[in-house]
């Protein structure tokens, strides 16, 4: 058996303050895609089983995976991409409604609920209504809390800010631009910019798998702070610098504030600058923000910071158990759906699927 392809797993959605924010178009472009294939059908109907056997397989054979979870189900995937082939496929299903953009030359459409049947699905018609409209109004709490948390966020926000000495911050950005890009000249054309979650807010809590996308041979630069404000500016002006000089960047950006990025990745040049404690492991170099702020001024505001983190941390607890009761009323219908589907039909077409991508990797 040969080697392994080797597994990335991210989020291309998340429940954020502004409610449910996609990063669906980054999946995979339109104009490097050999196809894109959009999975449709109800809870239940295998979407997650379908694309994750055929990541297994190409793992198997050697390829690389890319999985795209579900920040609503952490043990769920909304997308699978292999990047060597060109091939995506997404789950096109409410809330991250996908459609195709250029039915027949890229994308195409499965769907499953050609495998359910129809006339005992109809018979659990009032059940499924009710599931659904109760799972749209635990989401709505969800993402109600989630906005009021936004504002004790912003009340620390403002504080830090207020005790930033942006000189320092500057002189940050300057070291770790000259450590970057010292040696590297500007290209004829800019790079291309990527953006994704390397993070969400799940039923079972804030989860991340950035293990996965930050690889051991990359050269890491880690933004360290206590206070965990700030460093988010930095390193979007890196990946921004990063791109001007011709240099394709992946955004990861923040679980809870969409606008916000908290790690990048420099493929071309094996570099990621992120803000996680998770690679503040005595191996990488490490710029400490809090160094830049005014410790009396924080000092005097410890009141303060200690009331609304005490707020933020309150709002987001209810938001995460909203979200979970949603996962079970979501797993409740499910049951309405597996006992009639014909999962060994879908088998069959998943081999098939699996035999049209490798029929792409030879035409590539």
């Amino acid at each position: 058996m040969g080697k392994k392809g080797s597994i990335r797993r991210v989020y291309p959605g998340g429940n954020t303050y502004k409610g449910f924010y996609s990063y669906y178009n980054y999946i995979l472009d339109q104009k490097s895609a050999k196809r894109i294939i959009v999975i449709k059908g109800g809870p239940g109907v295998g979407k997650s089983s379908f694309m994750k056997g055929l990541g297994e397989a190409m793992v198997e054979k050697g390829y690389d995976v890319e999985y795209h979870h579900c920040s609503s189900d952490n043990n769920s995937i909304d997308g699978v991409v292999f990047s060597q082939v060109g091939v995506a496929l997404i789950d096109g299903t409410a809330p991250h409604v996908v459609d195709p953009k250029n039915p027949g030359a890229v994308d195409e459409i499965i769907h499953l609920g050609d495998y359910w049947d129809e006339d005992k699905m109809m018979k659990n018609k009032e059940s499924i209504i009710k599931d659904n409209k109760e799972v749209g109004r635990l989401f709505r709490r969800a993402y109600g809390y989630l906005a009021a948390a936004k504002g004790a966020y912003d009340n620390i926000s403002k504080n830090i800010k207020e005790a930033t000495d942006y000189a320092k911050v500057n002189k940050i950005i300057g070291e770790l631009a000259n450590e970057i890009f010292d040696d590297l000249n500007y290209s004829d054309s800019l790079g291309k910019e990527r953006h994704l979650f390397g993070s969400a807010v799940t039923p079972d809590g804030i989860k991340d798998y950035l293990e996965t996308l930050i690889e051991p041979n990359e050269k890491v630069f880690v933004l360290k702070g206590e206070y965990n404000f700030g460093q988010s500016e930095i390193v979007e002006k890196i990946g921004k610098l990063a791109i001007d000089k011709g240099y394709n960047v992946e955004f990861f950006h923040n679980h809870f504030i969409p606008e916000k990025v908290d790690n990048i990745v420099i493929k071309d040049i094996k570099v990621a600058v992120t803000t996680s404690n998770k690679f503040d492991n005595g191996k990488n170099k490490v710029f400490n923000i809090d160094l830049c702020l005014n410790e009396e001024l924080l000092k005097e505001r410890e009141e303060e910071f200690k009331l609304d983190r005490e707020k933020f941390e309150e709002l987001m607890d209810l938001a995460i158990k909203n979200i979970s009761r949603a996962k079970k009323i979501h797993d409740h219908m499910e049951t309405y759906y597996i006992p009639n589907m014909d999962f060994e039909a879908i088998d069959f077409l998943r081999e098939n699927t699996l035999e049209r991508i490798l029929y792409w990797v030879e035409e590539k």
